[in-house]
């Protein structure tokens, strides 16, 4: 199969990796909400839950500028 024929754009990118953003965010926060025996993975999970929130926003902003800018 011939690389050029499909061209992955730099919004593709974008957009692929803030659907993985907010899919960690679910994870996450239900892996903290499932967590009822170790209180410090509990927390753990929840930290990384907004952790992934910020960085979904980030790029869902990144990803409107470019839309915007590319349009």
């Amino acid at each position: 199969m011939c690389h050029r024929q499909i061209k992955i754009t730099t919004y593709d990118r974008l957009l692929r990796a803030w659907e993985n953003s907010m899919e960690a965010v679910r994870d996450f926060q239900s892996y903290a909400d499932l967590t009822e025996d170790n209180d410090k993975a509990k927390q753990a999970f929840y930290d990384f839950a907004e952790n992934s929130a910020k960085q979904a926003a980030k790029l869902r902003n990144l990803l409107l500028e470019y839309k915007k800018s590319n349009a």
